[in-house]
């Protein structure tokens, strides 16, 4: 998803009364495990595709098996390097008893790209059209391109469908190592996991990715772990992502990704338990390299244009922006999401942002961002704070956060005026230095200290500053020391 390179501004979202109980119904299926009906097949690089398929005669390729095999069967890859690609566009059998595609029980399959060439936008292991189907256990490797307008991607799963898992996978050196000309920075794009909803009115369904690791990708434009257009019902669970140059998980609407854009929205979606880090678009040529303190766009968890998702108990650290709920497009809003519960702290330009990143975006509406702890944010001290909130917020509330500014005492910094019915109120606030010296921008106007920005703003009035006494700040330990006067806020609070 091309973002502007001028992009300083960021946005967030965040989910209506309502919803949560809707998104919270998705269940949270476990890795498929064998019934005693279900046929088995193996896959070997020593093997041969005019094998019988069994463990002592293994067929030698992926795609022979998916397109071999009766729906409902698990096949096996024992260890070794793959260098193939895999599609599969046959359902299996049902969501109780789909078709797997495994490394072998206490071995390692590698998917591996190396040389292998791509077509549009391809992944290594491809869904397309696809139900009842689970990928997991594979270390998914070196599928890279320097062709413009190629996109890279070590699983895409694309078209409609129902009851796909993707789950324990490690994805890596996916990469778009095309160089721009000039000031043209487009066609540089790849993917790690990329779930496309392209069809309609019939959406991707029920998807679940989980405990996999996603690092060292080369994106261009593009995002580590994308969810785009047509998607309704998914889960993005206890995943790792880092060290890569764009974002990390992104949440995606009005893209055209579905024709029809009444369905071109991901929607209903669970991201939890994810922890994200060092993902940094600063040496990305997609977003210049020259700027003096780099460009400093990418977020851990974005939301541009979804709606009615709940984005809970994830750990985001050393990105450039924590979670940011946006819409890039005008006319357009990221709505109805929850953020709660959340771990932000030490990220470069901002904790959270929310709202267009200029007046000719789209808007953030009816979002609730309660019981975060937001630490030591804004680590360039450029003054974005720890809630960075920007054009055409609506209807949001902010309640029950632990915020602790950085070195800049920023709280909050919000210099538009073009907010309406956002509700900040009964937060706990911080800083390392005076409390009258902590800083607080409403609206475009600058105050000084707690009592000031309270008077006058018409926020915070039953929050509350004082040192919330976490247990080991240096550690990364936050948790409240016995006795805190911050019981009951931030990401750890008892509901």
């Amino acid at each position: 998803m091309l973002r502007s390179v001028l992009f300083c501004f960021l946005a967030l979202t965040l989910l209506a009364a309502g919803c949560q109980g809707q998104a919270s119904s998705i269940p949270n299926p476990v890795p498929t495990e064998l019934s005693d009906h279900e046929e088995v097949y193996y896959i070997s690089p020593k093997g041969d595709d005019t094998n019988s398929g069994t463990i002592h005669s293994p067929w030698k390729t992926m795609q022979h098996a998916a397109d071999q095999v009766t729906p409902g069967s698990t096949v096996y890859l024992r260890e070794g390097v793959y260098r193939q690609k895999l599609k599969i566009t046959r359902n299996g059998h049902s969501a109780d008893d789909p078709t797997v595609f495994s490394s072998y029980p206490g071995e390692k399959a590698i998917i591996d790209g190396t040389g292998l060439s791509v077509s549009g936008i391809e992944g290594l292991i491809e869904l397309e059209n696809a139900s009842y189907v689970t990928i997991q256990n594979f270390e998914i490797r070196n599928f890279t391109t320097t062709i413009g307008d190629q996109v890279p991607t070590g699983i895409y799963v694309h078209g409609a469908g129902e009851h796909i898992q993707i789950a324990g996978n490690t994805v890596h050196a996916i990469a778009s190592n095309v160089q721009p000309e000039g000031p043209d920075l487009t066609g540089r794009d790849a993917h790690g996991i990329a779930v496309y909803g392209t069809e309609h009115p019939v959406a991707l369904r029920n998807i679940l990715i989980q405990d996999n690791e996603l690092y060292d990708l080369v994106l261009g434009s593009s995002e580590s772990l994308a969810v785009n257009g047509n998607v309704d019902t998914f889960s993005i669970l206890d995943n790792t992502i880092h060290d890569s140059d764009n974002i990390g998980i992104d949440l995606i609407g009005y893209e055209g990704t579905s024709e029809d854009d009444t369905y071109d929205q991901a929607r209903n979606g669970i991201v939890r338990g994810n922890e994200v880090y060092d993902i940094s678009s600063n040496l990305n040529p997609s977003y210049g390299t020259s700027l003096p303190n780099g460009s400093n766009s990418a977020g851990a968890i974005y939301v541009d244009g979804g709606t009615a998702h709940i984005i809970d108990q994830n750990r985001v650290y050393r990105n450039d922006i924590g979670i940011e709920i946006a819409s890039e497009h005008a006319g357009r809003s990221t709505s109805s999401i929850t953020l709660q519960d959340n771990l932000v702290y030490h990220n470069r330009l901002t904790g959270i942002a929310m709202g267009g990143y200029d007046e000719e975006r789209g808007s953030t509406e009816h979002s609730t961002i309660m019981y975060n702890t937001l630490f030591k944010n804004d680590t360039l001290g450029a003054g974005n704070g720890q809630l960075f909130v920007q054009a055409m917020t609506k209807n949001n509330t902010f309640t029950h956060n632990i915020v602790v500014s950085g070195s800049s005492g920023v709280l909050i910094y919000n210099e538009y005026n073009s907010n309406s019915g956002n509700v900040i109120d009964q937060n706990v606030y911080y800083t390392p230095i005076s409390e009258e010296d902590a800083l607080w921008v409403w609206k475009n106007k600058g105050y000084s200290g707690f009592s000031a920005y309270i008077k006058d703003s018409g926020n915070d009035a039953q929050s509350q500053y004082v040192n919330p006494a976490f247990m080991d700040e240096p550690g990364e330990d936050f948790n409240l020391q016995p006795g805190s006067p911050a019981e009951g806020y931030g990401h750890l609070a008892p509901r």
